[in-house]
């Protein structure tokens, strides 16, 4: 986050109204075809072929290591399937689901520079977004139009998302900001999934870690779906292991950066990922760390005799 941080009007409007917050940076694909939902199913670690039209889930590409190349979000209208990403998640990903394809009734589309995504994250996210039809659980989705702009619209655990065409994108925004939405930035949205505790790939996760060491199985993996990539790594740990890091939230000594290190005892147990400042509550931060370091441990930071506190698990 930017030594700024996000703005008094973007919090107030997070905590009470809804802040608008661009999500270009993210990457898109689809899947379309009779075999989309048995084809991904094979390649991704939750229940994609479950899925019924209006409903979606997040799941995990991964090596045959069980390893993470990216954390997904699929989102099933009946006719396709909507995959975004992180950015860096994009081509690694693009690559397993082509190869995956072969000998599926199904394409895969890139969706990156057609489709613009804006989020509304707050309270009144789904008045200001017109979303009385959508469901209450994360990913549910439908069909909307906005001030005569056709959107798709997304559950998120802080509100709704938008997905429009590219050229609708500016008269979309408008209109939400016409409605009450008050414009915000990367900050706030950073501000938004460190308090929720949410990681982020590329951020807090990279291609070394295994979904259950941020704690992202309940979330991300079904263990009563058909074989996938990175199943057997992934359901052994589950069932006979114990990892040896997890994602953790912590509280933080005020001006603490990413990539400080931190130790107990003089032994190094992880390193910060993300930090931010959050009113009300501090500074917070994500981190990766390693299990000798429990729930309310107080671990040192960097170098500079400042210590923070392992508020719990993270990831959910």
């Amino acid at each position: 986050m930017s030594p700024e941080g996000p703005q008094a009007g973007e919090i107030t409007a997070l905590r009470e109204g809804a802040a608008l917050v661009d999500r270009s940076y993210m990457g898109r694909l689809a899947i379309s075809g009779p075999q989309a939902r048995e084809a991904l199913g094979a390649l991704a670690t939750n229940d994609v072929e479950g899925l019924e039209p209006g409903t979606g889930c997040f799941a995990a590409c991964c090596t045959a290591k069980g390893r993470m190349l990216g954390e997904i979000r699929v989102l099933y209208t009946g006719e396709e399937l909507g995959l975004d990403m992180e950015r860096v998640s994009l081509q690694p990903v693009f690559d397993l689901i082509r190869h995956g394809l072969v000998g599926y009734d199904a394409e895969l589309h890139k969706r990156t520079l057609q489709t613009a995504q804006l989020s509304l994250l707050g309270p009144q996210a789904r008045e200001i977004a017109g979303a009385g039809n959508l469901g209450n659980a994360e990913c549910d989705n439908t069909g909307a139009e906005v001030e005569g702009v056709a959107v798709l619209l997304a559950a998120t655990n802080l509100g709704v998302d938008l997905f429009c065409e590219e050229a609708g994108a500016d008269r979309l925004r408008e209109a939400l900001v016409a409605r009450g939405a008050v414009p915000a930035g990367i900050e706030l949205a950073e501000l938004a999934r460190v308090e929720s505790g949410r990681p982020r790939y590329g951020v807090d996760l990279d291609e070394t870690v295994i979904p259950q060491e941020a704690g992202l199985n309940e979330r991300l993996v079904s263990f009563e779906k058909g074989c996938y990539v990175g199943q057997e790594t992934i359901a052994r740990l589950h069932y006979r292991g114990r990892p040896n890091r997890r994602l953790c939230l912590l509280a933080l000594p005020e001006g603490t950066r990413t990539g400080e290190p931190l130790s107990l005892e003089g032994r190094a147990v992880g390193e910060l990922t993300s930090v931010a400042d959050s009113p009300g509550r501090g500074t917070l931060g994500l981190a990766l760390v390693r299990r000798e370091a429990p729930d309310g441990a107080r671990v040192d930071v960097g170098d500079q005799g400042s210590e923070a506190e392992i508020l719990g698990p993270a990831g959910s």
